[in-house]
């Protein structure tokens, strides 16, 4: 198992900011910047002079950055060819007694996989960003900076802990901070938005605890890996479990993952905490928090809940649809930019649920990629927008417009951003969606319960993406500044290119060089989807695919069969060469009579059987590939079966002269091939 030679490294990595809070807490509180003075402040003492402020913002953005470091450190030492099925991949494990109360043992159990690792780099690098965006803020800046480490530690945890109750600690850890984020730093509505985001996250949380408190008592164990391991005594006592209960365990799991994404139903607290947060808290619900939930679907309810996750996957596969349809249409009617990035933001995960429940490898990678290029290209709007509403004092659309000639520069970091969220290829988004929608449309899963309606639906999300984010940057951006004091906005400052330029540095890089990040979660997405168990739709019931030699093949045969008969050899009587290789595809009736152009019906020349008659009675053709036919065997990925294809008009008119130009609907052709002596004849 893969190393590195710092000791415990996630722990270092984990309580750094930790740490870093607890050094703040312990510094003299800075002097509010605001008109209002808080009690015993001198509002005439200069602001240049308070170096409580100075102290506070820079020690946090050094513990910020270091854990940053940190996680990069984890991030080269990383062996992203380590597979090791026993231990679900995991690196850099820590595992120690933490509690042992009789029977009750658990355990501090800390690891990392290729899927965990991205989201820890991103949660790092996002806190980064967000303590360097926060430093012009105003008021409480102390407290500020205390809850953004606090939350930062909640977050690496989630992302590390490999015990069940390690876990659900974390979980609710990062909870407490969040909720003052909003509840102290908000717009106007900020505490009834706090009270309904704990409300709608608590009630998720218990029932996970309920869920955990039951996995226990039928394996005895809190250990995610031993759990996840069949072959383990936990592992299989938890699948020896009653069903029912089962099914209930995975309920509780699965609402209160359902609640954190969010999926339709579970979604209303996501538009009144984006347009209540402050931006910091928009940047990292949006970047990271909701990744907590498409993180437990991966890590618990598919590894823990096999049978239940795929008798249950045509009910998130259609919610997912749902949430990309309804998330989409109610985001092109919103007035205001955060509640617009809140509905878009429900699309776009829908798309990462649809990948996860297709269970192929190809969609599962790109449900773990497009989880970190929604942390990216999501956060990079809100940024954009709280630089907006620094300049503007105002999130409703309607106030801005016309400010491309005015700042140049944050326009186009917005475009970058807008066409990273729209999927454009070159972008990040598209290397995350298209692989999606292809695992999607090869899935078994989707395909036994709605064919390849859900795939179809789902793409429609990328079309109403464009409608909504082009329009909304048309308003905000292009035309004439309807109002005076748009034209005194400033452009980027440095501070804000530092906070921007990262990002678009990674959206780039995902987008023309994907295979750099995605090699890390092979191993991860393998273990998810053993290449047995892809759930994939089988050659023979797979979908129509036309077998047509390309046009230049056939033009070159016609033109071989022209040289022929030019020299003799073609005449009645000469010899003929006859090609083993078949040249072109026609068709002939697989009732017998003529075929068009008056063409033989019936046993080819190679001495092929008559059409079989079916079990009803009615003619049915030789399967592709039976011996002594002219019948080719199909490709791979796709099959032949009795249809109607196109020969090229040309083509036809010259081989059967007396042809009709269209065939009747009805009629039925079997798909084989003229060698070069019938096309002689």
């Amino acid at each position: 198992m893969p190393t590195s030679g710092i000791p415990n490294l996630l722990s270092l990595m984990t309580f750094l900011p930790l740490l870093g809070a607890i050094i703040v807490m312990c510094l003299p509180r800075p002097r509010d910047l605001s008109t209002k003075a808080t009690a015993g402040q001198d509002k005439t003492k200069p602001v240049i002079e308070d170096t409580g402020r100075l102290l506070v913002t820079w020690i946090t953005l050094g513990f910020t950055l270091l854990t940053f470091v940190v996680s990069l450190v984890v991030f080269g030492l990383f062996d992203s060819h380590y597979a090791h099925s026993l231990t679900r991949n995991m690196q850099f494990v820590e595992n120690v007694d933490w509690i042992s109360m009789g029977s009750l043992h658990i355990r501090y159990h800390m690891g990392v996989d290729g899927i965990s690792l991205l989201l820890i780099v991103l949660t790092t690098l996002l806190m980064t960003l967000i303590t360097l965006f926060s430093f012009s803020m105003k008021d409480r800046i102390k407290e500020f900076m205390v809850f953004l480490l606090l939350l930062e530690t909640g977050l690496i945890g989630v992302f590390c802990a490999l015990d069940l109750v390690l876990f659900y600690f974390f979980w609710e850890a990062m909870l407490i901070p969040f909720y003052f984020l909003i509840g102290i730093f908000g717009s106007a509505n900020r505490q009834a938005a706090a009270l309904k985001f704990f409300i709608y996250t608590f009630a998720g949380s218990i029932l996970m605890l309920v869920a955990i408190i039951g996995i226990y008592q039928v394996a005895g164990s809190f250990d995610i890996v031993a759990l996840c391991d069949p072959s383990s005594p936990a592992g299989a006592a938890l699948r020896a479990a009653p069903p029912e209960k089962l099914t209930w365990m995975f309920a509780a799991f699965a609402l209160a993952f359902m609640i954190k994404v969010p999926m339709f139903p579970f979604h209303s607290w996501l538009a009144d905490t984006y347009a209540e947060a402050p931006t910091a808290g928009n940047v990292i619900s949006s970047g990271v928090m909701v990744k907590m939930g498409t993180y437990g679907f991966l890590r618990f309810l598919l590894p823990l809940f096999p049978e239940q996750s795929h008798t249950f996957a045509p009910v998130f596969i259609w919610l997912a649809v749902f949430s990309i349809i309804y998330g989409s249409l109610i985001a092109a009617v919103q007035t205001d930019i955060k509640r617009l990035l809140a509905y878009s933001s429900l699309a776009h995960l829908g798309f990462v649920i649809l990948g996860i429940f297709t269970f192929t490898r190809v969609g599962t990678m790109g449900a773990a990629l497009q989880n970190i290029n929604h942390g990216i290209s999501t956060p990079m709007l809100f940024f954009l927008v709280g630089m907006l509403a620094e300049r503007g004092g105002s999130r409703w659309i309607a106030d801005y417009g016309g400010l491309k000639k005015i700042v140049p520069m944050l326009a186009t970091m917005l475009l970058i951003a807008t066409l990273s969220s729209l999927a454009v290829p070159f972008f990040n988004g598209f290397t995350g969606e298209f692989p999606i929608l292809l695992g999607s449309w090869i899935s078994a899963t989707t395909h036994l319960f709605g064919g390849y309606w859900p795939t179809a639906l789902a793409g429609t999300g990328m079309i109403l993406s464009a409608v909504y984010l082009l329009w909304w940057y048309q308003r905000l951006m292009l035309g004439v500044a309807k109002k005076p004091e748009l034209r005194r906005f400033p452009d980027l400052n440095r501070a804000e290119w530092a906070v921007l330029i990262p990002l678009t540095i990674v959206i780039f890089w995902v987008g023309l060089g994907s295979s750099f990040w995605t090699q890390r979660m092979k191993s991860a997405v393998n273990t998810l989807v053993p290449s047995g168990q892809e759930s994939l739709i089988p050659a023979d019931e797979g979908p129509d695919i036309p077998y047509t030699q390309p046009v230049t093949a056939v033009l070159e045969a016609d033109a071989a069969a022209n040289a022929l008969n030019d020299s003799g050899m073609g005449r009645k009587g000469a010899p003929v060469p006859v090609r083993k290789k078949p040249l072109h595809p026609v068709y002939r009736p697989a009732t017998g009579g003529a075929a068009p152009g008056g063409a033989r019906s019936g046993p080819a020349p190679g001495g092929s059987p008559p059409p079989r008659e079916a079990p009803g009675g009615s003619p049915q053709a030789p399967p592709p590939g039976t011996p002594g036919t002219d019948a080719p065997t199909p490709r791979p990925g796709g099959r032949l079966e009795p249809g109607f294809q196109t020969v090229p008009p040309m083509l036809r008119r010259k081989l059967f002269p007396n042809a009709p130009d269209r065939l009747p609907r009805g009629d039925v052709f079997n798909s084989r091939l003229l060698s070069q002596k019938e096309v002689q004849s």
